[in-house]
């Protein structure tokens, strides 16, 4: 049974979550600001959910339809095969949001959405009370330039939720990001990758991930292990084949420092629930003074940007600080998230290449550097 399945990422990661999906032998059809639709199997779904790194959810596509007017959209919802999925005690919450659609009020496109399945489920179970007492399926709609976009959410819990990081710091990173950031900076063995404002580890750990082969999703559930319509054989079947492919004799070196002793320990802990921290060397640094190592190397991390840490001429001071002691890394690469408008300047060098990113709503970008000086 061919499904349309969508997998939604932050804003600028749809091209590296699209490579993923094709790395995983699925068709994309598709290609939306924050998300990517492709074809599957109810057994790939298993697998989208444990081998994504870059993705936020994935979900199901019942159908796509233009709404204009609240007609439309209750017509359009009920006319979509709800009953393939939800049985007659299931639960089926609706949530959803929309962008530049005549339809932009949630709370009444809710209401609408949850009548017209209520309707059709209603005509095919012969009811007209629903318990909802059962297995969970989240119905989300999505509203874009008059168009639903009708899907049921197979992820639960957000994708970026590993299951490493119970405990964060002040200004976490979202691991999707991270691991965003990791893949742009294209971790090799033969290369030191060091972050050294690392925090509680997020890009570290991802880099760590990405080299050793281990799907971001091994270590937790997902909400569709309880829809009968995916067979339990598909989950085992999609563990046992990310467990296999993880390179077990990898050899690489992460380093992941901070000037915040009291980040370490907790770096070390998020390492070792992640499976990776036999090829980590955690220590305290300040980035302002820290040496270049005598081998070949990546710099990757997210500094303050004023806005949650120090204060915004704190953070001016840091750039230039780090400018300085930064340029004498070359030929390094240097891979630095920030959403300070000006930072090129105050760190004294252009980047070789700027991405627009989204740290959560903030805009950001990541400036790369890596062209050797001179």
């Amino acid at each position: 049974m061919k499904l349309q399945l969508v997998a939604t990422c932050l804003f600028g990661l749809e091209k590296q979550l699209g490579e993923e999906i094709d790395a995983l032998g699925l068709s994309r059809i598709e290609t939306m600001d924050g998300r990517v639709i492709f074809l599957g199997e109810p057994e790939d779904i298993p697998r989208a959910n444990i081998g994504l790194r870059c993705a936020e959810r994935v979900l199901i596509r019942l159908g796509c339809f233009p709404a204009t007017d609240f007609t439309a959209l209750f017509e359009g919802t009920k006319s979509l095969p709800w009953e393939n999925w939800i049985g007659k005690d299931d639960a089926f919450p609706v949530k959803g949001h929309a962008i530049k659609s005549k339809l932009f009020s949630v709370p009444d496109c809710q209401k609408i959405v949850k009548k017209a399945v209520v309707d059709r489920l209603g005509i095919k179970y012969g009811i007209q009370w629903f318990p909802e007492t059962g297995v969970k399926y989240q119905i989300e709609f999505f509203l874009f330039k008059d168009m639903a976009h009708l899907m049921i959410d197979t992820s639960g819990v957000s994708l970026h939720k590993r299951g490493y990081r119970p405990e964060a710091g002040v200004a976490p990173l979202r691991e999707t990001l991270a691991a965003a950031m990791a893949l742009t900076a294209r971790p090799r063995e033969d290369i030191l990758f060091w972050d050294p404002m690392c925090g509680s580890g997020t890009i570290a750990i991802e880099a760590a991930l990405i080299l050793s082969n281990r799907a971001p999703g091994l270590g937790r559930t997902f909400a569709a292990e309880s829809f009968p319509a995916i067979p339990q054989a598909a989950w085992q079947t999609a563990r046992e084949s990310a467990e296999a492919a993880i390179r077990k004799d990898a050899s690489f070196e992460i380093w992941a420092s901070d000037l915040d002793e009291s980040m370490l320990d907790l770096t070390y802990e998020n390492a070792l629930r992640a499976g990776v921290e036999e090829h980590f060397n955690i220590f305290s640094a300040d980035v302002r003074s820290i040496q270049k190592p005598d081998r070949r190397g990546s710099i990757v991390c997210n500094p303050p940007y004023g806005e949650r840490l120090l204060t915004p001429a704190e953070v001016e001071d840091l750039y230039r600080a780090m400018g300085r002691n930064l340029s004498a890394f070359s030929p390094w690469q240097i891979y630095i998230i920030t959403s300070h408008p000006d930072f090129e300047k105050l760190y004294g060098a252009k980047a070789d290449k700027v991405r627009r990113l989204y740290n959560g709503m903030i805009p950001c970008n990541l400036y790369q550097y890596f062209k050797p000086k001179g």
